[in-house]
């Protein structure tokens, strides 16, 4: 008999402990849901390479663009004007992002926009009106070494032939 009591102690003891971590997890999936949700209403959160320009060139305040390059020897080789440096890989950190203000949109900047994407949700979960610029530095400098990459990739993609299920 005291076996049995034990064992429902300890087991009530693991249900009690673990379900605020599950009630937690349930919340943190339901806010990451309600954010991708809205990705293609709001345009996937993406703005051009033109359209940054514009804004450099009217010098618009409602923005800041944050190269996410993971080399600092990157983003001091060449940046867009006015931008700040944040290694997609340390965004989350509370000192940077105390360098991000939430009333302007975020513009984040990577070689081939690639690596831009995986901090965007996250921002935008924490209340961030963050944005990727499509296709990245490819897009801004001419000659890029991003451009190069993707090229590289596309010419290998058309001598592969890899195969593709409809």
């Amino acid at each position: 008999m005291k076996k049995s009591k034990l064992a429902v102690f300890i087991l009530a003891a693991i249900v009690l402990t673990a379900l605020p971590v599950f009630a937690q997890e349930d919340v943190l999936v339901k806010r990451m849901n309600e954010v991708l949700s809205k990705g293609i209403e709001q345009g996937h959160w993406q703005v051009n390479s033109d359209e940054v320009n514009m804004w450099i060139k009217t010098k618009a305040t409602d923005f800041i663009v944050v190269d996410v390059r993971p080399k600092a020897e990157a983003y001091q080789s060449g940046h867009i004007p006015g931008s700040i440096h944040i290694p997609y890989n340390q965004m989350l950190k509370t000192e940077n992002l105390a360098k991000l203000p939430k009333g302007k949109k975020i513009i984040l900047v990577c070689a081939t926009g690639q690596l831009e994407n995986l901090p965007v949700v996250p921002l935008r979960m924490l209340g961030y009106d963050a944005y990727t610029m499509t296709f990245g530095y490819a897009s801004w400098i001419k000659d890029s070494g991003g451009a190069e990459q993707m090229q590289a990739i596309i010419e290998k993609a058309n001598t592969k032939n890899y195969p593709l299920e409809k």
